[in-house]
């Protein structure tokens, strides 16, 4: 406990118990989506689901991608107006959240090229993930108002890595949209940047950014969304590897799912 204390704040009862609440949740549906239950968009819409896609209710991907993001964005919008005057840090983690999510309802209306519908009910599961993760980040992060810092800082650090992420993020969501014609919706095998390496490089940099998050903020509460999201997109990036074996035979074996020459 005293070594963790030199990068954390202390953390409270309502800290500790709600970063279970953000790492459980993400935890067990990265696992799930190593065993095939998906949740219901993108390729896997219909795929791995216990009821057929014909009797979910559905969302065109563009509406339902840029309502998962809202709410997320808006808790860093507001924060600024609940909780103004709290430091650097506090002013770094939420412009951080702000900017991210921001980015990527600008992506979901200018960027992505879509191929189906998602699920209303996959839709509400990962709303409610961004948001209470991005709410309880911020409301830990106000905790920590008078408390001393950590004897290593990792703000700066979390910048960088916050800063390296939503680029390569957003560099790899622009070459995965440049491989369909406009209306086109067949899937190819996605090239260039570190496709050449992995199957979901903009995975790898979705994890950065929450890493970028967690270095920042220095709470158990964004400690463990970070890792959290690396678990549930480690089981994403698996199953999205597995999809392209089985739909291409010139899918080369290589090709890692998330991490370059490691997973």
């Amino acid at each position: 406990m005293s070594l963790l204390t030199k990068f954390l704040f202390p953390p409270s009862l309502f800290v500790t118990a709600t970063a279970l609440v953000s790492f459980t949740p993400l935890a067990i549906s990265g696992l799930s989506e190593i065993r095939g239950k998906h949740l219901q968009y993108s390729k896997f819409f219909g795929v791995g689901s216990q009821t057929s896609a014909e009797s979910k209710i559905k969302l065109s991907s563009r509406a339902a991608m840029v309502t998962l993001y809202t709410p997320a964005f808006l808790a860093g919008v507001f924060s600024f107006a609940i909780f103004p005057d709290e430091g650097l840090r506090f002013v770094l983690l939420r412009s951080a959240i702000t900017i991210h999510f921001f980015k990527r309802i600008f992506e979901s209306f200018f960027v992505h090229k879509y191929s189906g519908e998602m699920a209303t009910d996959s839709m509400v599961a990962i709303l409610l993930s961004y948001f209470i993760s991005s709410a309880l980040m911020i409301f830990s992060q106000h905790l920590t108002v008078g408390l001393p810092e950590p004897t290593i800082d990792l703000m700066y650090p979390g910048i960088l890595l916050f800063s390296i992420g939503i680029s390569g993020n957003f560099y790899h969501h622009c070459l995965l949209s440049k491989l369909r014609c406009k209306g086109a919706k067949e899937y190819k095998i996605p090239k260039g940047g570190l496709f050449d390496f992995v199957t979901c490089p903009h995975y790898l940099f979705e994890v950065l950014v929450f890493w970028g998050f967690a270095f920042i903020s220095q709470t158990l509460n964004s400690f463990s969304s970070a890792l959290g999201t690396t678990f549930y997109l480690m089981g994403r990036s698996y199953a999205t590897r597995r999809w392209y074996l089985s739909k291409f035979e010139d899918f080369p074996e290589k090709v890692k799912a998330m991490i370059p020459f490691v997973f």
